[in-house]
This record gives C-alpha cells, sequence and structure tokens, in this order.
C-alpha cells in the first residue's frame, strides 16, 4: 500500500492499493518512484558508471550433473585377513575374500596361490558367487614351523573362463611376515608395517595404536585395528582380572588384469596326450617320455582295445615287455594322480592296491606326493610297475620307472591349461628329471617353456625339436601318448589307425 501521489492534491492522505492507477479519492497516480537503494548498491552503481566498457561475458552454462552421477570405479580387490605375525611356528589361516569383480566375469573363478610357505610350494581353489552376486571366501592354511624367519611372498592369480570368451586373469602379490619366535610386538610391527605411526586407541592404514594404564580400577576400554594396523594394550593391574581380545592384521590387495598373451587364439596343435619319441636315447634316457594334460589322470593296465587308463603301464622283464603275465595283475584303473588343494596326490582305486613308500595307504585314500616317493603297482605282488616321483612342480609332477622298464618310458602329468609363471619357482627335481624340458599346458597344447629365456614354443609334429633347450637329439613329438601302438603295416607304410595320416616309425 502505497500513499496518493498525486501533484495537484499533494495533502490526500487516501492509500492507493497494488495495481491501481487511482487512489481511494479518485486522484490519478502518475509512474511509481523508483525503489530506495542501499549504500552499497549506490557505490556499485557508481563503480560501473566509471568502469571502462568490457567485452560481453557470456553466462555460463547449466552445471551438468552427469559426470557426478557416473559410479566410482571399483577396483577388483583381496581382502586378506586372520594373519597374525604372533603366532610364530604354529598354524594359520588366512581368510581371502574377493571384491569388486566385473559382472561380465564368470560364478566361478580359479585361484591359485603360490609360495613357499604353502605346502608343496602353491594350492589351487575356486572363488563362487553365491546368489545374491557376492563370492563366498576361501581359507588357506600354511604353518611356519621350522621356517627362516622373514618375509614370504604370496602370489595370487585368479583366472575366469567362460565358454566362447577369452579367458581374463588378474594377479597379485602380498607379502606375509614369519617373525623370531623372541620378536616383540614393535619389533613385528616396524618389519611388516614399515611405517610408525602412533594413534591413540585406534589403529588404521598401517599404524599402531599402544594402550598403557595402571590401577586396580574397572576399566572398558575399546582397542580398534584395521587395514594392517596392530593395537598394542599394557595393562598392570594388581586386583581383579583382565580379559583382552586381540584383532587380527586385515588388509586389501588391489587386483592387476594383465593381457593373455594368447587368450583366445587357438594351439596349433591341440591334444590332451602327447609323447617324446626318442630314437636313440643315450645312457640314463627313455625312449618315451609320455606327456598328460588332464584333471585326473588314471593309471592302469595296457590294453590295446578300449583301455580304462589314460597311462597305460606294462611288466617289464630282463626280456622286455610281458603282455600275458604279470600285467595282467594290474587293474584296468590302477591309480589315480591329480591336483588337490595340497599339491598333487594319488589315490588307489585297485582291486590289487598300491605301496607308497612300502606301505598301503588304504582305498580312495589321496595322499599327497613328495619328491622320491616309491610307487609299486601292485600291493600283492612285488616288482609289477615300480614308479619314482622325480619332479614336483606347481603345475605338474613327474614319474620316473625304476624297474625294468626304466629305459622304456617315463611320465609327466600337467595341469590342463595352467601357465607355471616365469621365471619357474618351487621346482623340487632329481637330476634325472631336471635333465627333462621344462613343459606346460595352455590353450589347449603342450609348451616348451626355456629356463633361460623364458620363450614358449608351441609343440607340434613339425617343430623342429633340436632347436630346443634340454631336448635330447634324434627326439620328435607324436601327438599320442603310445604312438608305438597304433602304427599299422601297410605295404610298408606305417599309417595312425586314429588320424589315418601317414607317419614314420621310429618306434
Amino acid at each position: 500500500m502505497n500513499k496518493c501521489r498525486n501533484t495537484d492534491h499533494p495533502h490526500c492522505t487516501f492509500w492507493v492499493a497494488p495495481g491501481q492507477h487511482a487512489c481511494e479519492g479518485g486522484h490519478r497516480q502518475g509512474a511509481p518512484a523508483p525503489a530506495l537503494q542501499s549504500g552499497y548498491e549506490v557505490l556499485s552503481a557508481v563503480r560501473n558508471a566509471r568502469a571502462p566498457q568490457a567485452a560481453v561475458v557470456e553466462t555460463p552454462a547449466e552445471p551438468s550433473y552427469e559426470r557426478l552421477a557416473t559410479p566410482v570405479r571399483v577396483r577388483p580387490q583381496l581382502r586378506i585377513s586372520g594373519f597374525d605375525p604372533r603366532a610364530a611356528g604354529g598354524r594359520q589361516t588366512l581368510k581371502i575374500e574377493l571384491r569388486g569383480m566385473p559382472d561380465n566375469c564368470g560364478s566361478r573363478l580359479a585361484v591359485q596361490l603360490a609360495s613357499d610357505l604353502i605346502p608343496h610350494g602353491a594350492t589351487r581353489q575356486q572363488f563362487v558367487r553365491s546368489v545374491d552376486g557376492d563370492w563366498c571366501p576361501v581359507f588357506v592354511e600354511f604353518s611356519s614351523r621350522d621356517r627362516e624367519h622373514g618375509q614370504y611372498q604370496i602370489a595370487t592369480e585368479v583366472l575366469s573362463q567362460l565358454p566362447g570368451q577369452p579367458a581374463r586373469k588378474w594377479e597379485c602379490t602380498f607379502v606375509i611376515l614369519v617373525p623370531r619366535l623372541d620378536a616383540t610386538l614393535t619389533e613385528i610391527h616396524r618389519i611388516f608395517l614399515s611405517t610408525h605411526k602412533n594413534v591413540r586407541v585406534m589403529a588404521d592404514d598401517a599404524s599402531i595404536a599402544r594402550v598403557a594404564g595402571q590401577g586396580g580400577q574397572s576399566m572398558d576400554i575399546d582397542v580398534t585395528a584395521r587395514n594392517a594396523g596392530i593395537a598394542h594394550v599394557d595393562l598392570t593391574a594388581p586386583q581383579g582380572k583382565i580379559d583382552m581380545g586381540f584383532t587380527t592384521i586385515a588388509w586389501d590387495e588391489d587386483l592387476i588384469e594383465i593381457d593373455m598373451p594368447r587368450s583366445g587364439a587357438a594351439h596349433p596343435h591341440p591334444s590332451r596326450a602327447a609323447s617324446f619319441v626318442n630314437a636313440a636315447p643315450e645312457a640314463g634316457a627313455q625312449r618315451h617320455v609320455r606327456l598328460f594334460a588332464l584333471d585326473e589322470c588314471v593309471f592302469g593296465r595296457f590294453e590295446l582295445v578300449e583301455p580304462e587308463a589314460h597311462a597305460l603301464l606294462h611288466h617289464y622283464t630282463q626280456d622286455g615287455i610281458d603282455t600275458a603275465g604279470l600285467t595282467r595283475r594290474l587293474s584296468g584303473r590302477h591309480a589315480v594322480i591329480r591336483r588337490g588343494t595340497q599339491g598333487f596326490e594319488i589315490e588307489d582305486v585297485s582291486r590289487y592296491g598300491i605301496l607308497l613308500d612300502g606301505v598301503w595307504p588304504g582305498k580312495h585314500k589321496p595322499v599327497a606326493l613328495r619328491l622320491g616317493m616309491r610307487i609299486e603297482l601292485s600291493a600283492s605282488i612285488k616288482g609289477i610297475a615300480v614308479l619314482e616321483v622325480t619332479g614336483l612342480m606347481p603345475h605338474g609332477v613327474i614319474l620316473h620307472r625304476i624297474d625294468e622298464g626304466a629305459r622304456a618310458e617315463c611320465f609327466i602329468v600337467l595341469a590342463p591349461d595352467t601357465h607355471p609363471g616365469f621365471p619357474l619357482r618351487r621346482v623340487q627335481t632329481t637330476p634325472q628329471a631336471g635333465a627333462l624340458p621344462l613343459l606346460f599346458h595352455l590353450d589347449g597344447g603342450f609348451w616348451h617353456l626355456d629356463a633361460l629365456t623364458g620363450k614358449e614354443t608351441a609343440l607340434a609334429p613339425t617343430v623342429q625339436m633340436d632347436k630346443l633347450s634340454r631336448v635330447a637329439p634324434h627326439t620328435r613329438f607324436a601327438s599320442d601318448a603310445y604312438p608305438e601302438s597304433w602304427i599299422i603295416r601297410t605295404n610298408g607304410v606305417a599309417r595312425d589307425t586314429v588320424t589315418a595320416a601317414p607317419t614314420f616309425d621310429l618306434a
């Protein structure tokens, strides 16, 4: 409401309602008076009038919130918990959780952990996705008993393989400390965490928290150690009882996805069973090196027609193969060698039994293989077929015959589609197995690995074997584990009954 502003009636006291052009007395109103400005507005107007005319500045566009709405990228991580370095010389269990994996990976992911702390050098497990999309944790057990104190690496590989899609692989390496038996908590912290921070009661991000108190009064202290932090509580109470609970160390490790050099690429000569055939073996060498890349490799009696096993065994005498004698005392399926959680293991599945270092392990009771273990098939009659574990690797096992068939053959059982990494570590071999070439199986076929340069060569019958390291002269690669048994002579031409392709009988 404003008063009447008619100049002809300066003493009019009527009010003018907003929007009306005349007061209650009928006096017409002129243009509205300008609103009063504050001192700050007046000064600003003066400054703007004195300032030179600048270029016209465009009004900034409306801010975009699309970037803010974009979800933050979550990197794949391993959450490791349950580690307590104070349990020196004892048994420990690591809880490993998987986080941040992409949605387009498989519902089952193979994880392999390799370390000198783990029995047999490596263990292989699986992450399984639950109904709500989370990953069930896996547990890894190890013991630091009789281990030299220091830091031990644990190399971790996570592999995703979907049908019709290239394999994806993530890797990370974390460190576990095995302290001295008399190491204090402060020494453990300084060595393992490499940083030293005092954070009142909460230890977070590789820090240490110390709490010290005296007196017999009741105390209720909440001490938290997170993300590789250590909490040290030292209470001296002359009276009463102190209940203390310590948390274990836990931390996160980033998983880095690496390129798979041969992802989705077919092997030039895919096979799950093959052999090296030496036409002129030297002293101590074998005529046939049988290669198998199977989840379960079955050893059993040799049968030319419809064999039940993969590794087919004869009984050898001084005169050669005895096909009709003691060979019949081997079961069609006698023993199974597979890769278990604690390394490669053997299981008796026969009716005649096996002896491991002279002791029958019992039927259907897997036993972990160890270097130098003597395997006798069977338990009732000795000397039919005797094998010795001459090589243990994270991805395979090597077996040599130590009976009359020692010059005839040896066996290499590999984990299928598994790359051992380079340089190859945690390998236990005897001199006899150390002379054999380093092999692995990947992309459906066998590969040769040069121990010095790391060069990988796909094995096929057309490869020049004399160019490969540790391969004896006069050696050829055959695409069958028993090429000498599938040859039929017709008019002097040797033909493979499986592929019907001409071959040369060097056996």
